[in-house]
Parts: C-alpha cells; structure tokens; sequence
C-alpha cells in the first residue's frame, strides 16, 4: 500500500473550544489523495473533536482547514458535504425507525440521482448482510450490521474523502476484522482516501499508510503505521494485549 497522492486535506494550527475549554491545541494533519491515515489516541484526547472540527461541527476557531485545495474552514457543514466528504460518526447515528434502503438513500441526497442504482449494488456487494436486511428498520439490526450500514451510508454520496469515527467500537472480532477488511477494499480497489479515529490502535496501524498519535488534544507523534507500530511508547500505551 502507498498513498503518495497530493494533500487533499490539511489542516494547520487549528484550535477548537468547548466553551472556555480547549479541546484542540493547534492541530496540524495532512491526508494525502489515495492514503488511509489513523488518528490514535486515549479516550477524551480530542480524536472525534477534530473528525467534527473537518466538518463544521464545531468549528475552528484558530487555524485553517483546507480540502483539495480548498478553504472550508467557516463553510457550514451541509456545503462541506457538498464537497464530496463524508463522515461515518462515532456511535453510527444510524435512523434507527427507518429502513435500511431508507438509510441509504439518505446517504445518497448529496450525489448524482443517475448514480443511485450504481451505488447501492457497491455497498450491497461490500457488505451483503445489508442486501439481506434491507427492509427491515436500523434499530433492529446488530451492532456490527449498523457500523456496516453508517459506513453504507457515507458512501452513497460518493466521496473523495470518508472520515470514519471509531468503526470497530463495541463489535467482536469477527467483525471488527470484516470493517477493517471492507476499509481496505474501499481504499485499494475504488481508491477512496480515509482518515480513521480509532480506540484499537494495533487495528488501526496495521491498516493506515500513516498515523498521528493524539494526547490531551495536540499530535505528539507521526510517522508510518509500521513506524508507529514498533515504537515502544505505542506499544506501551495504546498495545498492551497485542493484537485485540
């Protein structure tokens, strides 16, 4: 795997507030075209702030946000999803009264309407549990069917970019290997570029061209998922039971 593409997202100094509390203190990140790029850290380190912050949600108030080129950093969240990025959040927020079809075609309001038909067979052909179980309602389905379903959604629009928030949080191992396998496909075979927070460090590293390990809301190490991988302070920190 190489994702030597040019930057299609940057970020630079960005700094986002709760209140009067700082949760990003001066984040750079770059996620070059063609690249997975893991974001690791503990919990409460800020990793699903910045995944909001890339969407407006909240904003920055310091730094810039660029994406291909461009400068999103005060672009409200709806015109960011114009711009063919795409998030799977944390916790899925699937429609949990809607259907599986309905869930999808929500996903698709942003793309090409000549596209539809398309797009559902690539989701369906990604996770052929959701064709099986595509008239019953989100909120019946199981936790992992529902993480298949947020990454099915985010992917009816089409995007260039697919932030994806914690996939593997509360799934079996079974699953967490088919998710990570599906992001894989999605990044080799159709070329989508993904930025991955994720809990499960190992998973993640193995997957990623590159990471950022995040603490206390600033980046404290990048460098390669094999780099990060071998360093003892990630293995100390973020590996301890090995590969879980």
């Amino acid at each position: 795997m190489s994702g030597t593409g040019e930057a299609l997202l940057t970020l630079r100094g960005v700094k986002t507030y709760y209140g009067n509390v700082i949760a990003l203190k001066g984040v750079d990140v770059d996620v070059n075209e063609g690249e997975i790029v893991a974001l690791i850290g503990a919990n409460g380190a800020g990793k699903s702030t910045l995944m909001m912050t890339v969407f407006g949600d909240p904003r920055a108030q310091e730094g810039e946000i660029r994406f291909a080129g461009r400068d999103i950093t005060a672009l409200p969240t709806h015109e960011i999803a114009k711009l063919r990025i795409a998030q799977s959040p944390e916790g899925r927020r699937i429609f949990s009264r809607m259907t599986v079809m309905e869930n999808l075609q929500i996903g698709a309001t942003v793309g090409d309407a000549a596209d539809f038909e398309s797009d559902l067979e690539r989701v369906f052909a990604l996770f052929p549990r959701l064709r099986d179980r595509r008239n019953q309602r989100g909120g019946t389905l199981s936790g992992g069917e529902q993480q298949m379903l947020a990454i099915g959604r985010a992917l009816m629009s089409r995007p260039r970019l697919m932030l994806l928030d914690e996939p593997s949080l509360g799934l079996a191992p079974l699953l967490v290997q088919q998710i990570f396998a599906a992001i894989r496909a999605l990044n080799e075979r159709d070329k989508l570029t993904v930025f991955l927070v994720e809990q499960n460090a190992y998973h993640a590293l193995k997957l990623a061209h590159r990471g950022y390990v995040m603490v206390n809301g600033e980046i404290t190490l990048a460098g390669s998922g094999r780099e990060l991988l071998q360093r003892p302070e990630i293995r100390a920190a973020y590996l301890e039971g090995g590969a879980s």
